[in-house]
């Protein structure tokens, strides 16, 4: 099972991080060119623990839909999204903020179980793990960019 661990600094209060990170709206900013859209379940405004939101993105040339519930929450410290139905086998995301100095220290830890057996474990050598990375660093600097506004 990969795991991608990501960590950004974001020079603003550590509440204000937590809930730019849950915010829907400012995800569908984030992954504009994707053209992810929240679709159904909570799509917009603040997603809270026990919600459910539907995603659909175009990724690798194919429209696809994620559901992703949040299972775990304690605010402003964590919460948790898993997959309920989507392209994986499994994911498991979280979402981890910690004060530090004058802001927030935000990191992201991203684990996956791709699906095909040997092709997925393939998959994620070949590309997949950057992809997911790079979707992650950029959606987080579009994060970073507002909360430090």
């Amino acid at each position: 099972m990969p795991i991608i661990r990501i960590e950004t600094f974001i020079n603003t209060d550590q509440a204000k991080v937590f809930d730019l990170a849950r915010n829907i709206d400012l995800h569908q900013v984030s992954t504009a060119h994707t053209n992810e859209r929240a679709i159904a379940g909570k799509t917009s405004g603040l997603i809270e623990l026990n919600e459910s939101v539907t995603w659909e993105a175009k990724h690798f040339g194919i429209v696809q839909r994620l559901s992703s519930k949040i299972t775990e929450m304690k605010s402003p410290d964590y919460f948790v999204d898993e997959m309920v139905f989507g392209a994986f086998k499994s994911f498991r995301h979280e979402h981890i903020f910690e004060t530090q100095g004058t802001g927030t220290l935000m990191t992201d830890v991203f684990n996956y179980v791709s699906p095909l057996g040997v092709l997925g474990k393939l998959a994620n050598v070949l590309f997949l793990n950057k992809y997911i990375t790079d979707l992650l660093v950029h959606r987080n600097k579009i994060l970073k960019e507002h909360a430090e506004q």
